[in-house]
């Protein structure tokens, strides 16, 4: 009975002492604001693994500067190797073993989708998501969960309304990557288009290590269309304009924002042959001499020269990954002395006009608490066989309200 009652004491006081222990732990401020990611930095997605990179770099910018509110960013970031069921378990990961105020910048549709159910319940912030997908921006039924970018849905109603502006008799053919960043291009243009879709002569879906493009553009060219729409990544999009021109094929050609690159999609295809292409796009092109002598590229440039020399300044993912940081870190200084998970939450919904400093010009970042798509514009721009040259106004009419259901 002695040795129990001892025993007892000791748990007793143990219990007590690390009680004590939790509270004071609790009670100590945080010196560090930790931040979550998952990228895809291997698997068939890689090329978008600059975006992580790059925020790596931006957020080591912060530091160096003194950090947030007296803070310094702790950026973790994972490699899910475009995995679904890896990114979910590498979030588990850093919410339960890292302790991360917020997940942020994770990129792709499928993985943000399996981690959101778990984010939402763990009340954790799930920021600026690198996906397009308006599924990510639903604020009633997941509140913790928001987008960034323009939704890839209303990104094809902009190519539908050009078309039907522009070439409301044209046949058109579409070439679109097998997945669901590709399917919701799709469906908004399709929407966009509506009886016109009956000038649609043939669709062909192919998956991203597809070794039948040549197959597949052979096809559409016969098919006699006049505008050729593709929907992809830029690597794609670069073989299949070249592809086009080897044919002696030179439709009216469209290709998305995120394949509207002059570094890894134009250039590579060849200046002469992507000559013409249509996209829109709310940041700019970094390799775009266009902005050259603009200010906030020559702040991007002097940043990637000192924080990340070991990506190419022209990387179009990377810029993405630097504005969407420097996105975050606004949301973060707003939130003063309170970094609860909630008030994180609070300030990312309460945005009014903050403009990306390497967004186009007259691009706004808007959010509210019925508000979860930040940006809401695009510009319309054509390439002239050296530069992208924006035509038309900043378009806004195309956006659906998705962010409210």
């Amino acid at each position: 009975m002695r040795v129990t009652g001892r025993l007892l004491f000791v748990l007793i006081a143990a219990v007590t002492s690390l009680g004590a222990m939790s509270q004071e732990r609790a009670e100590q401020p945080d010196t560090e604001i930790r931040i979550g990611n998952v990228m895809p930095y291997s698997g068939p997605l890689s090329e978008f693994g600059a975006i992580g990179q790059a925020e790596a770099a931006y957020f080591d910018m912060v530091n160096a500067r003194g950090g947030i509110n007296g803070r310094k960013i702790r950026f973790i970031t994972r490699d899910d190797n475009s995995d679904p069921a890896t990114a979910l378990e590498l979030t588990r990961n850093l919410v339960e073993k890292d302790d991360v105020h917020v997940m942020f910048g994770s990129f792709g549709t499928p993985g943000n989708l399996a981690a959101r159910w778990y984010l939402n319940e763990k009340k954790i912030p799930q920021l600026f998501v690198a996906s397009g997908d308006e599924e990510l921006s639903q604020a009633r039924a997941f509140p913790w969960t928001m987008g960034w970018q323009p939704s890839f849905r209303s990104e094809g109603r902009i190519y539908a309304n050009y078309i039907q502006a522009y070439y409301p008799r044209k046949k058109i053919v579409v070439l679109w990557q097998n997945d669901q960043f590709g399917r919701a291009l799709l469906r908004g243009m399709e929407e966009g288009l509506g009886d016109l879709n009956r000038l649609v002569l043939v669709d062909i879906a192919f998956d991203i290590n597809d070794e039948h493009l040549d197959g597949h553009v052979s096809i559409l060219k016969r098919a006699g269309a006049d505008i050729f729409v593709f929907l992809g990544v830029p690597s794609t999009a670069s073989k299949v304009i070249k592809l086009a021109a080897s044919m002696k094929w030179r439709p009216v050609f469209i290709v998305n924002d995120a394949s509207a690159s002059i570094a890894n999609a134009m250039a590579p295809a060849g200046l002469e042959n992507s000559s013409g292409v249509i996209s829109a796009a709310f940041l700019k092109d970094p390799s775009d001499p266009a902005w050259k002598d603009d200010p906030a590229m020559r702040d991007w440039f002097a940043f990637m020269d000192k924080y990340h020399h070991d990506e190419s300044t022209n990387s179009s993912a990377a810029l993405y990954g630097y504005a969407a940081a420097e996105a975050l870190t606004q949301v973060l200084k707003q939130c003063g002395d309170d970094l609860s998970r909630e008030n994180i939450m609070r300030q990312a919904a309460s945005l009014r006009d903050y403009q990306p400093s390497v967004a186009l010009p007259k691009i706004r970042m808007n959010t509210s608490p019925n508000n979860y798509l930040p940006i809401r514009q695009m510009r319309l721009v054509q390439f002239d066989g050296r530069s992208w040259q924006p035509f038309g106004d900043v378009i806004e009419t195309a956006f659906t309200e998705g962010a409210a259901r």
